[in-house]
């Protein structure tokens, strides 16, 4: 029989991993605060069901793809959560980027009542999640990590333990500093190459072959040419987790100056009506700015 596996979350990123875990032999039980991603889910193949705490009575192993870390808490220890059954998992996989700090304390709190948790946040789209392109950055027991190396290969290519728990929480957030800057400054020299009248599709192509060359432009780099901005990853997410990556940097006294502006950029954009579009329409805002900064 198909181990079950739970899978709490069935958003952008949620949907991604229980293609995959499905395509990989597993079944997968779900579960959403929105209808529609449950009718989703069961068209997929899997099951979805009406609380987190049936998941914990069906499954030994959880997948978690939510919002925030106060959301992960309230759905592992809240009224109708994991932990509210007289069955609980083994283990916790967490893909939520969150609070570093938080994350340890639930993991104290979960280790209490022998269960594994596991903060592993993915670097990558939705988009590229679902090809196993995504990169799985694993905090927690090494032990726990290897007991779910299986699951971890059918989510994707590349998973790494990068030490205790909260050490996922901490690289995800490192990477989405760089990424995210990646994105910005390939949005900008594409409007300033538009304004000097470049074709920009053919011009993209001739930055992939120079040192300028990030992943960002395969990723992104289409989807802000052609102003198509379906989410894969959307800007209201990386604006919290910009967040989260500026409180800890004045906890460590270190200023990241460009971050700050990022989310200033970032903060105008969902003021403009941006937010729950893809990453990729940070270039409409590089558009507005010049817009407004020239027309005073």
């Amino acid at each position: 029989m198909k181990e079950q596996i739970g899978l709490i979350g069935i958003g952008l990123v949620g949907t991604a991993l229980a293609k995959n875990l499905l395509d990989n032999g597993f079944s997968v039980v779900g579960y959403d605060i929105v209808s529609d991603r449950c009718a989703a889910l069961e068209k997929m193949g899997g099951i979805s069901v009406s609380t987190p705490t049936e998941i914990a009575e069906k499954v030994n192993r959880v997948f978690l793809s939510l919002m925030s870390t106060e959301i992960v808490s309230e759905v592992i220890l809240g009224r109708a959560g994991l932990l509210h059954s007289g069955a609980t998992p083994g283990y916790i996989i967490d893909t939520t980027t969150g609070d570093p700090d938080a994350t340890v304390e639930i993991a104290l709190q979960l280790g209490k009542r022998n269960i594994f948790y596991l903060d592993s946040p993915i670097s990558g789209s939705s988009a590229q999640i679902q090809k196993r392109k995504g990169v799985v950055m694993v905090g927690g027991d090494r032990q726990a990590f290897e007991s779910c190396q299986d699951l971890y290969r059918a989510i994707a290519g590349e998973f790494i333990h990068v030490g205790p728990s909260g050490s996922g929480s901490r690289a995800k957030l490192v990477s989405n500093v760089i990424l995210g800057l990646n994105r910005l400054s390939l949005a900008e020299g594409l409007v300033f190459a538009e304004k000097f009248g470049f074709d920009l599709d053919s011009f993209l192509g001739l930055l992939k072959k120079t040192p300028a060359y990030s992943c960002a432009m395969d990723v992104k780099g289409k989807k802000m040419v052609e102003g198509e901005f379906t989410p894969q990853s959307r800007i209201i997410q990386h604006f919290k987790d910009l967040e989260i990556v500026l409180e800890y940097a004045q906890k460590l006294k270190q200023p990241l100056p460009l971050t700050q502006l990022h989310q200033n950029i970032l903060k105008e954009a969902i003021d403009a009506g941006y937010g729950d579009l893809d990453n990729a329409a940070v270039i409409q805002q590089i558009r507005c700015m010049a817009n407004r900064d020239w027309n005073k």
